[in-house]
């Protein structure tokens, strides 16, 4: 029902840049973040994690979660969403893969070995075979041949956030302002973490 309510925002006002003034209460600023990446316009995104600029070595931990009927990308730190952004996914017959993935690799300047050398500023491996988080174009619907197109300064920010081995979520569900365990719960988190073995043999 959540997710339902959710979802009926998408519909609402355009916003900026800007994130959300962070409440008191933890819920609160939550709510508040979920509303407003329900009512992002293409190229934008919503940022409200207090850990961000801190240098904490008990922080939660990050999750991404990227909901393909949504076409958006969602930041929680620990179970609650701290950030969010429009994304561009794979457009038909170049379908962006469900599933879970760890961060293979991280390069803050990169180019398309597949596609005529194109740019992917921010790049963050999601598998071997080319699919990646980063800076792209960003038209509101999927039209990538594969990768999570981001916008370039939520990009950014996430490439500072995240690491090798953080994990990403691809899904073809609904996403509400909660880190959903179950998304965490498939065969694929098992086969994904062999690939992240392959990195330190």
């Amino acid at each position: 029902m959540k997710a339902l309510a959710f979802a009926a925002l998408l519909g609402a006002t355009t916003l900026g840049f800007a994130a959300p003034a962070m409440a008191a209460d933890d819920g609160a600023a939550t709510a508040t973040i979920a509303q407003a990446a329900a009512a992002l316009a293409p190229n934008r995104f919503v940022w409200a994690d207090p850990q961000v600029d801190a240098v904490d070595p008990v922080a939660m931990p990050v999750t991404v979660v990227v909901s393909l009927p949504m076409q958006r990308a969602y930041v929680y730190r620990g179970e609650t969403m701290v950030a969010a952004a429009s994304v561009s996914t794979g457009k038909d017959g170049k379908d962006t893969p469900v599933g879970i993935f760890p961060i293979l690799q991280k390069r803050e300047m990169h180019r398309s070995n597949l596609y005529n050398n194109a740019p992917m500023p921010f790049m963050q491996r999601l598998t071997w075979d080319g699919v990646a988080l980063h800076a792209g174009n960003n038209p509101g619907f999927p039209d990538s041949h594969g990768c999570i197109r981001l916008p370039a300064a939520f990009a950014k920010k996430l490439f500072e956030t995240t690491s090798v081995g953080t994990t990403v979520v691809v899904t073809d569900q609904m996403v509400g302002d909660h880190l959903d365990p179950m998304l965490l719960q498939t065969e694929a988190s098992q086969a994904n973490q062999a690939q992240l073995a392959s990195l330190n043999p």
